[in-house]
């Protein structure tokens, strides 16, 4: 049994480790965005983020870039919020314990398949199998398969948090578990669905291999306008490009400072879910 004293020193070393940890985690983000941007900054100007790029990249800004991004972005957050309260739900209310805990390692296995898989996956079903070849819809797709596990398992975490006077309460009302779900356990768990929407939604943001096979082109696209064969745009497509296959100065400027949006789009999704990950913590504590 560990003594009360010790206990204490533990606790101790790990809150300062993992304070040690954010703190260098918070250093190296700063010191990645002062780089992106003190490379990027003979590029980065008022029309930047509202001029088409020309000269594969050499001239010109991010519009259609940066529209395309958000047009992925929107589809997979619109695509992965219903089966993601479907398998929460089936997981912490409608399957018994054992078949439960079995979805949960799934799910927590699926959020490590390397995204590069989920790219050719998708390319097989939606561009191929389906026919829509390189289109916005495929992309958002493959990247709300992505996201599907941060979001159900944010969402499962959020759901057994629940006090469990709210559950006795309603059934003491009479109310069928359909009826609980519906008045008590979906109103009470919005904000873990918004939580681990936006989390998966930030490291989605800035995959380059799964649009690369279903979505993404470097030129000749703007405002899709219709399903088959509509690619887009996109700021981590446009960054790989850039890297790999140009020398010109004036390109790495672009290259530095398209990095450096993308980076501040993601910051800005995560920052959007900190709230809510706060107001989880202290639902949990309250309750």
């Amino acid at each position: 049994m560990v003594s009360r004293p010790l206990r204490a020193w533990l606790d101790r070393a790990l809150s300062l480790s993992a304070g040690l940890c954010a703190a260098i985690a918070a250093a190296l983000f700063v010191a990645i965005a002062a780089i992106l941007l003190r490379r990027g900054l003979p590029a980065l100007d008022a029309n930047f983020l509202f001029t088409e790029s020309t000269s594969a990249g050499a001239a010109g800004g991010v519009r259609y870039q940066l529209l395309g991004t958000l047009i992925l972005m929107a589809t997979a957050l619109l695509l992965v919020a219903p089966p993601a309260v479907a398998l929460a739900l089936l997981q912490t209310v409608y399957l018994p314990a054992a078949a439960g805990r079995k979805l949960r390692i799934a799910l927590l296995t699926a959020n490590g398949v390397p995204s590069v898989l989920f790219g050719i996956f998708g390319l097989l079903l939606f561009s191929r199998w389906l026919g829509w070849g390189k289109s916005w819809l495929a992309g958002g797709a493959v990247l709300a398969m992505m996201m599907l596990p941060t979001a159900c398992v944010a969402l499962i975490d959020r759901i057994e948090s629940l006090p469990g006077r709210y559950l006795e309460a309603a059934a003491g009302l009479g109310l069928s578990r359909a009826q609980i779900v519906r008045a008590v356990v979906l109103p009470q768990s919005v904000s873990g669905l918004a939580s681990g929407l936006l989390l998966g939604l930030a490291r989605a943001a800035g995959e380059t291999a799964p649009i690369l096979f279903t979505a993404a082109v470097f030129s000749g696209a703007t405002w899709p306008s219709g399903i088959r064969e509509n690619p887009v745009l996109a700021l981590p497509y446009h960054i790989f490009v850039l890297a790999q296959d140009s020398l010109d100065p004036a390109s790495q400027d672009r290259l530095w400072a398209s990095a450096f949006v993308l980076l501040a789009l993601v910051l800005l999704v995560s920052l959007a879910a900190l709230p809510v990950r706060l107001k989880l913590h202290q639902e949990a504590r309250d309750g």
